[in-house]
């Protein structure tokens, strides 16, 4: 059997807790204290170019901050994506290699590991507030500071301006890359549908002889199935790591079913499927105490070879209303923004799919901000991976807005991506035309769910002064 291979940010572990967390809590950004932090030795891209710094702050934190020689005096506040179980040193100074050219191009860069592994947008969002406090402690306040955010960390990163944006002087701009923003609530239907589906057809995940579990628990807590083991299930069920010529007729069927189905592109099933079992594990064990968040009811799958026998197959499940309240609360995105806010996405992204913009779109013009956001989009399939010179054009295209309070349009952006390729190549693939389908075109409502914010301000505001609510840091 041939191996199955995902990269660093793909890889999600999950760390059992030895309890079960106690009562739920917002989580709010501490002060600013300290241990002393340290000169490191930049990403070679930087060396001669900057001073970089690394430490960990009062929660525990790690954080990487660099400063170039030739500062332009303006900040660039990274979240990095994930989320991953656990967080070391090399989460944020890998992230700041690969995006030095934000440095490169002027600007400092400042990044948190976050507190811990495991899902929570909120305990991310205070833990990027506090690195941002760090830097204006160490080195004095920027003349600009933008957000930026990446894949998970787009959720993030819109989160900080929706909670910190507001206090005049925190932040100038956001730029979302690859952002998953359609929230958690509904963010991750896809992959419940990719759960349900692929259990459906390959009933191995559990196996009839073990076990038995609700599927949105993604795992049991006490399981020690590691993700090694889950793809390979993936590949005993459809040979997916096989040339397709090696695959046996029942395998090439079931997986041509599963992908049809779900919609998720052949190259990225292993993937989604490792955040529909592990993630889903610590989202259910790790942040709400065993409460499903999740359901499937009145979802029709279409696609397959015989989608009557699917439907009557395939596990149903509601959701538990506290547990749904609780991770919106946690992740979901009002749309009130009050800061420019520039997007880049790759139309063919595998991973977190182009229609996220289009559910963001929704929700801050259905806030009534929308004319606070521009959205690019290009004709790449990558994820985070897209070219060093669109992620250079788009911070200066952010900062140009900043300062002089022209917003841009797609057209514009692109039309200046050509200045920093031939600094930095990797090419301009922009496609000012596009403009993203409906969310759920691609992935399938559930009932109740058709508009946009999932969560409104007021409904933000009610839960607020619940007790206990949301995910604890």
């Amino acid at each position: 059997m041939k191996g199955i291979s995902l990269n660093k940010s793909t890889r999600f572990r999950v760390v059992l807790a030895t309890a079960l967390l106690g009562a739920l809590v917002t989580a709010v950004p501490s002060e600013a204290s300290t241990t002393q932090s340290q000169v490191t030795v930049c990403p070679p891209s930087l060396v001669g170019k900057a001073t970089c710094y690394t430490g960990q702050d009062a929660n525990g934190a790690y954080f990487t901050i660099a400063v170039p020689k030739r500062w332009n005096r303006s900040l660039v506040v990274h979240t990095h994506g994930g989320p991953a179980a656990s967080y070391d040193p090399s989460t944020t100074t890998e992230d700041l290699a690969e995006w030095a050219v934000m440095v490169e191009e002027g600007y400092a860069w400042a990044a948190s590991s976050y507190r811990r592994g495991g899902y929570g947008v909120r305990m991310a969002a205070a833990d990027t507030e506090n690195v941002r406090r760090l830097f204006v402690d160490r080195f004095g306040r920027p003349d600009r500071t933008y957000l930026h955010g990446q894949s998970f960390g787009g959720n993030v990163a819109a989160k900080v301006a929706e909670t910190y944006g507001r206090k005049h002087g925190a932040y100038d701009g956001v730029l979302l890359t690859s952002g998953l923003l359609a929230g958690g609530s509904r963010g991750y239907n896809h992959r419940v549908d990719l759960r349900v589906v692929y259990q459906y057809y390959c009933r191995n995940l559990p196996r009839p002889t073990e076990r038995q579990y609700p599927l949105w628990q993604g795992l049991p807590a006490d399981s020690t199935l590691t993700p090694d083991e889950v793809l390979a299930r993936l590949q005993e069920c459809t040979g997916i790591a096989d040339d397709p010529a090696e695959r046996t007729p029942s395998q090439q069927r079931d997986l041509a079913d599963i992908l049809a189905v779900t919609g998720i592109p052949e190259r990225a099933l292993p993937t989604h499927l490792q955040y529909a079992t592990f993630l889903f594990q610590d989202i259910v064990w790790n942040r709400l105490g065993g409460r499903n968040p999740f359901s499937n009811q009145g979802v029709r799958y279409t696609g397959s070879h015989d989608d009557k026998a699917l439907n009557a197959g395939v596990a149903r499940f509601s959701d538990d209303p506290s547990a749904r309240r609780d991770l919106s609360y946690d992740s979901d995105l009002t749309g009130q923004v009050s800061l420019p806010v520039l997007t880049l996405h790759a139309i063919d992204d595998p991973s977190v799919f182009v229609e996220h913009e289009a559910a963001y779109r929704a929700t801050v013009d259905g806030a009534g901000q929308g004319s606070r956001v521009v959205q690019t989009f290009t004709r790449e399939s990558g994820h985070d991976e897209l070219s060093v010179s669109e992620y250079a054009t788009s911070i200066a295209a952010l900062d140009t807005w900043v300062r002089t309070g022209r917003k841009p349009t797609p057209r514009s952006i692109a039309n200046t991506c050509g200045t920093f390729d031939n600094t930095y190549g990797g090419g301009c693939f922009y496609d000012p035309e596009y403009r993203p389908s409906s969310y759920y075109t691609r992935i399938r409502p559930r009932l109740g769910d058709v508009s946009w914010p999932a969560m409104t301000a007021p409904q933000e505001r009610a839960w607020s002064r619940i007790t206990g609510v949301g995910i604890a840091p």
